[in-house]
């Protein structure tokens, strides 16, 4: 029972029963996510739903949610627990009998077992909730890396959730105004509002690494069950080869995890260093008839739009059966609507157009994938950190690199209602001091690894690969190669201009163009270079009378960048122009 699934359910406090046309709604908003199967289970005050995506165990018997009377529990779980065959054993060994042969049965007596410290043996991406069918106590849980999404809202004494915020909005009742201190954060931090916020004030979502207890009466009660360690490696003496050879034996291992499937898995193949590499792995490992899928974009002003020349490299050197996906310009912007409806929250990256792309051309061919996200936070490739080793102020350096506005920039771009506290400044001062330690890379590292990672690279492939009912698997944020990697010195992370490690280690496997060509991202020259027809969308978005009467940008500002668009860019390189359309386009999309 391995799935990627869309989850839901509701709770009442009030003693009132769930409405079936509640859950009904939410589950076809979800049905993407899960076009196998469907399932839902009421009782009284509680209700649960679940879309599936078969991937192993494809009888009905893995359908959910799961029900185990003996044990009074109800479970319905998206994700995949890499060591559940491990867990099972022990459990059996514990006295706890199997109905199923997958993981989600595992989650379930796992949590029987060991209660909210389950999350503790999971090694996997998973949100999911359970409700004790006596006490009517619901215990709800979401990943270490935040892999897996877990949104939630609170009207008129109940408790609603899903696996995407969009089906929260449609069953009704939520508090859709703007957040203030997530509108600071979106223009602050490219469109990045840390959880438990979202963009919309009714809306929530349980954080990375967090469990969420609910008794009968709604009480909530979070804990935070596992957080990343930046600072053990410092006074560690291993070498440089020590350090390549125990993060080649953890990637191999990684990547092994994520080859297990009754169908066929295939790689999202950049043309860069992380996924060429786990290409490189997969076959090292065994796997036969794979599949891998590149991208490109039509140019523009002479700026390529693709980088086949180098996944062209890889499928060469390992005799993949290669896809190759050229997408023109129209097509992109043709597409772009739909791309933002897979959103669960407005995100500026241009990569969000390549996956969503990419992902329907993948939808055609596999169900499961294996991807290259969270290779740079997590072995320090973005090109804001080497520079911060010599940092006297890291609060002051980091955002100066990363930011995309001061405060006084923020005070002119949005309406005086919205002006209120550097609410960004506090947040990021407080997780720096709650970091520990003083390796300003390493706090650096610790913020992108746990926040901006999640709600950004991790969110985009969850998004755009569930809108086509694709299972994106990401080895480089296995659990246990996250934590050696933090361990790894500063000095051996980010030398050379980063990623210095994990490059020495992919250099015994791909071919040294791949591993030091320059840092390349998703090439999409109709995005990045604000003209033409995108310039007139954006326009026709932000000149109409609905925008200003929404009272969130000042007009005066909005001007200012419509006379110049390419001139007003981020430290980054995104558009700001493009953010403030991009988050009016969601809005109107979701029809709030």
């Amino acid at each position: 029972m391995v799935d990627m699934c869309g989850i839901y359910g509701e709770i009442n406090f009030d003693g009132n029963s769930v409405a079936t046309e509640t859950l009904e709604i939410m589950g076809h908003v979800l049905a993407p996510r899960g076009p196998d199967a469907s399932g839902v289970f009421l009782m009284d005050n509680v209700g649960f739903g679940h879309r599936r995506l078969k991937i192993v165990d494809l009888s009905e018997k893995s359908n959910q949610p799961i029900v185990d009377k003996e044990l009074g529990l109800i479970l319905t779980f998206n994700g995949m627990i890499y060591n559940y065959r491990e867990l099972r054993k022990e459990l059996k060994k514990m006295g706890y009998r199997f109905f199923s042969s997958g993981d989600s049965e595992v989650v379930l007596k796992s949590y029987h077992a060991w209660g909210e410290r389950c999350v503790e043996h999971l090694d996997g991406m998973f949100a999911f909730a359970i409700c004790e069918t006596g006490s009517r106590k619901i215990f709800c849980a979401r990943d270490k890396l935040g892999i897996k999404p877990f949104y939630y809202t609170e009207i008129n004494n109940r408790l609603r959730f899903a696996s995407t915020l969009p089906a929260l909005l449609a069953a009704g009742g939520v508090d859709t105004s703007i957040d203030p201190v997530a509108l600071h954060y979106y223009m602050m931090l490219h469109a990045v509002v840390p959880a438990p916020r979202t963009i919309l004030s009714g809306i929530k979502k349980i954080p990375p690494a967090t469990t969420l207890t609910i008794d009968p009466n709604g009480k909530k009660h979070f804990r935070t069950y596992w957080k990343m360690d930046f600072n053990s490696g410092t006074k560690n003496n291993s070498s440089a080869v020590d350090w390549q050879n125990a993060v080649e034996a953890s990637l191999k291992n990684a990547v092994k995890k994520r080859l297990l499937s009754d169908v066929p898995v295939g790689i999202l193949l950049s043309g860069g260093v992380d996924s060429s590499l786990i290409v490189a792995l997969a076959k090292k490992l065994g796997a036969e008839n794979l599949q891998t899928f590149s991208l490109g974009f039509e140019s523009i002003d002479g700026e390529r739009g693709d980088e086949f020349q180098y996944s062209d490299m890889i499928v060469e050197k390992f005799k993949t059966k290669h896809h190759k996906i050229f997408i023109k310009s129209a097509d992109l912007l043709r597409n772009l609507p739909d791309c933002i409806a897979a959103m669960s929250e407005p995100m500026v990256s241009h990569d969000n157009i390549g996956f969503f792309l990419l992902s329907s051309e993948v939808s055609k061919h596999v169900k499961v994938v294996q991807s290259g996200q969270g290779a740079d936070e997590i072995f320090g490739g973005y090109k804001w950190y080497p520079p911060l080793q010599k940092s006297n102020n890291i609060f002051k350096d980091y955002c100066r690199l990363f930011c995309d506005r001061d405060q006084a920039e923020f005070r002119e771009a949005v309406e005086p209602k919205f002006v209120s506290e550097n609410f960004t400044h506090d947040f990021i001062t407080s997780f720096f001091e709650q970091s520990g330690g003083n390796d300003p890379v390493n706090k650096a590292l610790s913020i992108d690894a746990q926040v901006m990672l999640p709600e950004d690279p991790v969110k985009r492939v969850d998004n755009m690969t569930m809108r086509w009912g694709i299972e994106a698997r990401v080895p480089f944020l296995d659990q246990d190669l996250v934590e050696l990697a933090a361990r790894i010195p500063t000095r051996l992370k980010v030398g050379q201009g980063g990623k210095y490690i994990l490059k020495e280690v992919a250099r015994k496997f791909i071919p040294s163009e791949v591993v030091d060509r320059p840092k390349g991202y998703f090439p999409v020259p109709a995005l990045k270079h604000i003209e033409g027809k995108l310039l007139e969308i954006i326009k026709t978005v932000v000149t109409d009378e609905s925008f200003y009467r929404r009272g969130i940008f000042s007009k005066k500002y909005v001007e200012k960048l419509l006379r110049e668009p390419k001139k007003h860019i981020t430290p980054l390189g995104g558009s700001k122009l493009w953010q403030i359309a991009l988050l009016e386009l969601w809005l109107k999309t979701n029809e709030i």
